[in-house]
């Protein structure tokens, strides 16, 4: 498949998912969300890639969905982003939570919103210094996706998760790692190659354990990703149609504070 919006490589078994809208911080598009899905059941599929790495072009990991796109109720972007919940969780969702081969998210600058959601699908992030974590979804009166509420609060503990799903605040790298939220914090040059080392260690690894390994954590888990998607989606489709939600995208691209009226 010839992508448009990301960059795949495979090196020494390792694929890279490189987010490719740095003019926009790689925010989500239609677009994007397919071609990620596709790159990863590429490399499910391919017994030549034993770890993958997803990392954004440019200044950003990824800022969300289009928030342009998104304010605009008429949008293609829109309609797409309301369909696509009904009843069922994000299409990409299952995949990333299905994988059986290692995740390790390069966080090169902001992730917030389902930026956010991004790293923690993935089973570990690795932060440079210049990057940046936010749940802001309150803050456009909505709920994150599976990783923000089922995940995080078992990443960092649930008053932590609490605090950041509730006050929709921005963290630095630092504050991230000593919250447990990233394994390391390192200068932007050494980003990348950090992470290729420890993808490279992990490819390393009889597959057939790392696989089961994760099959274990995920039955630890215990969860029910159609319970978790049927409520996803029920909670997104009454947020869509409130005044809070216009007035939460509206602020934000017209620089100003939000008034939330409840409704």
């Amino acid at each position: 498949m010839e992508y448009k919006e990301l960059i795949y490589t495979i090196e020494n078994q390792v694929a890279t998912i490189t987010l490719n809208r740095p003019e926009r911080m790689n925010a989500l598009t239609k677009t994007l969300y397919s071609e990620m899905e596709h790159a990863l059941r590429a490399s499910e599929d391919n017994d030549g890639v034993r770890a993958i790495i997803i990392t954004g072009a440019g200044r950003g990991f990824c800022s969300g969905d289009d928030v342009k796109s998104m304010a605009a109720p008429d949008t293609q972007e829109q309609q797409v982003r309301k369909t696509a919940i009904k009843g069922k969780p994000t299409p990409v969702v299952p995949v990333f939570m299905a994988m059986n081969k290692p995740l390790i998210a390069a966080v090169n600058g902001a992730a917030v919103g389902w930026g956010m959601d991004l790293s923690l699908f993935c089973d570990i992030r690795i932060a440079s210094e210049l990057a940046k974590f936010g749940e802001v979804y309150v803050l456009r009166g909505l709920i994150p996706d599976i990783s923000g509420f089922y995940l995080l609060p078992r990443i960092i503990g649930l008053s932590r998760a609490y605090e950041l799903l509730l006050t929709g605040d921005v963290i630095d790298a630092k504050e991230a790692e000593r919250i447990g939220l990233v394994s390391k914090v390192v200068p932007p040059d050494q980003l990348m190659p950090t992470a290729k080392a420890l993808a490279a260690k992990m490819a390393a690894l009889p597959p057939l354990a790392v696989k089961m390994s994760k099959e274990a954590v995920r039955k630890g888990l215990n969860y029910d990703l159609g319970a978790l998607g049927e409520y996803h989606a029920y909670a997104l489709g009454i947020l869509f149609q409130t005044e809070d939600f216009k007035e939460g995208s509206t602020s934000l691209l017209e620089r100003r504070r939000p008034i939330f009226k409840g409704r």
